[in-house]
Formats: structure tokens, C-alpha cells, sequence
């Protein structure tokens, strides 16, 4: 069931640890088909975002809780999917544990044991952090599985492009994302004005924990480096119009809207190895449109799931 080799293509970004208490009392917030979320729920939630992303401690205790409410809801919508979808799921330890290993090495921690001290340093549960990795583990899974035989990749035209350019350099862009969707076309302007509002007081930073419905906005909405070779000729335009720290307008994809904002340029010399290069750019196409898909299939279960909120 497990298929390691493809969950490359996804990838886990993770953390600045910070501290937060609120005091509240204990009380049933929502309900999700035969699962409930609780205030408790809610507070562990907003530690392990705020560990995530340390934008938010410019954030009110009631934005944290609400944007935490929001992060678990979508949380429980695909771990619902992936008990329909899987017999017995589980992610083995030994993966895991590579993740976790990404995750404290970005933080300058060297070891397992250590890291464990410092989230309970941070009050934060180890074991939180480990199932919030399995559920996200599991739920692209579940997209591999599902949309796989759907992506279309046309190896010969990268191959062409590739052969046929003669630049020395090329460009990387990195990437920021907020992803929205709505089933209003009337909606979509009104959106987009009110991310635009919040980027211009608050930050783009801002606007993707406000609206963003994608996992990444828990990490910032980062797509990491895309090379030029691996965008399309609409986004390649695009790109090559804008400078650092712009962002575009609203861009149509399936299953909603996206808006993105470049972070970095950077230009480096045209690898001359063009099957590593080929490979490259399909690992990067093949992940981009599997994201795409599990927006999209996470939009089409969420309509169909009961979800009550007191």
C-alpha cells in the first residue's frame, strides 16, 4: 500500500518553535461526521502551527484560533478520506523518522532525543507532531494512488526544449502560494480583493493564513524552487514579467484560484546533463500537478462530508 518512491514529490516543510497558552475552557466546537473537535483540540492545534510558522505570533489569540480551527477541520476532512480509502492505514516508522529528521535539522537540532526534549520544552506532543506527519503522509498517498495514471507529462517536448536551448543560464523562482476556491464566479473578484487588502496592510504572509485553503499555508504556503524549464508557457511569461516580492493576480487551476508570489529569483548555469535535467523537470511537473489534484479531490469530499460548527 505504501509507496515510498512516489512521495517524493510532496514535500514537508516544517518548523520555528514558539510558545503559546491561552486559557480556555473545554467545550465541543465542531462536528465532523462521527468526529467532534474540542477547544483542547483547537489550543493543541495552534501550538503546532505556531511551531509551523512563526508569522503567527503577529497574530490575536482569536485569529490563531480561528486559522487553528480551520487547519484541524481540514485535518479531520482528510484523515475521514483516508479511513474510507484504506484498510489499515500506516506509514512505517523508518519514514517517519526521515521526516522528522528534515524537520529538526532545519531547526539546528542534531538528533532525535534532543528534539524530543525540545517540544516538550515547547509543550508540544511529540506524538501530535508524528500524527500529523502520518495523516499528510497518507492523504498523499491516497492522491498518488488515485491520480498517477492522470498526470500527462510529454517527455519528448521537455527533451526538444532542452536540446534546442542555448542560454547559459537559467532562472529558479521561489515561491509563495494562497490557493482559494469558490463555485461563485461572481466571488472570485471580491476574494481577491480582500487578499490584496490584507497583503497591502498586513502582508502576503498574512493573507495566506487568513485565506489560503491549501496544507501549505501552514508552512507559509512555500512551493520551494521551480525552475523556468518546468513552468508553462503562460506561467513562464508571467514570471519573467515580475520582480521579487510581487505577486500575481488570481490564476485558474483545477479545483480553484491560485495567487503566487515570487521570494527569490535566482540564475544559475544551464545544466549540461540533459537526461538529470529531464528528470528534474518531470519530478517537479509530476509534483505539481499531483498538488493540484489533491486540492481539487480535497474540495470535492469536503462538499460531500457533513460539517457542523457551535
Amino acid at each position: 500500500m505504501f509507496k515510498k518512491k512516489f512521495l517524493i514529490y510532496f514535500i514537508f516543510i516544517f518548523f520555528i518553535f514558539n510558545n503559546v497558552s491561552f486559557s480556555i475552557e473545554n467545550k465541543i466546537l465542531a462536528k465532523i461526521e462521527k468526529e467532534i473537535i474540542t477547544s483542547i483540540d483547537v489550543d493543541n492545534e495552534a501550538r503546532y502551527l505556531l511551531a509551523l510558522n512563526e508569522g503567527l505570533n503577529n497574530f490575536s489569540e482569536k485569529e490563531i484560533f480561528e486559522i487553528s480551527k480551520k487547519s484541524i477541520i481540514r485535518e479531520k476532512v482528510k484523515n475521514i478520506e483516508i479511513q474510507k480509502q484504506f484498510k489499515n492505514p500506516n506509514v512505517p516508522d523508518d519514514f517517519i523518522e526521515q521526516i522528522l529528521k528534515n524537520v529538526y535539522q532545519k531547526v539546528g537540532i542534531k538528533n532525535l532525543e534532543k528534539f524530543k526534549q525540545y517540544l516538550n520544552y515547547n509543550n508540544i506532543d511529540y506524538d501530535y507532531v508524528k500524527e500529523r506527519i502520518k495523516i499528510e503522509t497518507l492523504w498523499n498517498e491516497l492522491i498518488v494512488a488515485k491520480f498517477t495514471s492522470k498526470i500527462i507529462i510529454n517527455e519528448n517536448e521537455i527533451r526538444q526544449q532542452l536540446i534546442a536551448n542555448t542560454k547559459k543560464y537559467s532562472k529558479s523562482f521561489l515561491v509563495s502560494e494562497i490557493f482559494f476556491a469558490t463555485s461563485d464566479s461572481k466571488q472570485i473578484e471580491n476574494i481577491y480583493n480582500d487578499i490584496e487588502k490584507t497583503i497591502k496592510n498586513e502582508g502576503f504572509n498574512k493573507a495566506i493564513l487568513t485565506y489560503s485553503s491549501s496544507s501549505t499555508a501552514s508552512t507559509g504556503g512555500n512551493l520551494g524552487w521551480i525552475q523556468e524549464e518546468a513552468l508553462n508557457e503562460n506561467l513562464k511569461t508571467i514570471f519573467f514579467e515580475m520582480n521579487v516580492g510581487e505577486y500575481t493576480k488570481p490564476i485558474t487551476v483545477p479545483g480553484g484560484f491560485l495567487v503566487l508570489k515570487i521570494n527569490k529569483i535566482k540564475e544559475e548555469k544551464t545544466n549540461q546533463n540533459i537526461e538529470k535535467k529531464i528528470n528534474e523537470i518531470i519530478a517537479v511537473k509530476k509534483n505539481d500537478q499531483l498538488n493540484q489534484f489533491s486540492k481539487m479531490h480535497f474540495n470535492k469530499i469536503k462538499k460531500d462530508i457533513k460539517i457542523y460548527e457551535f
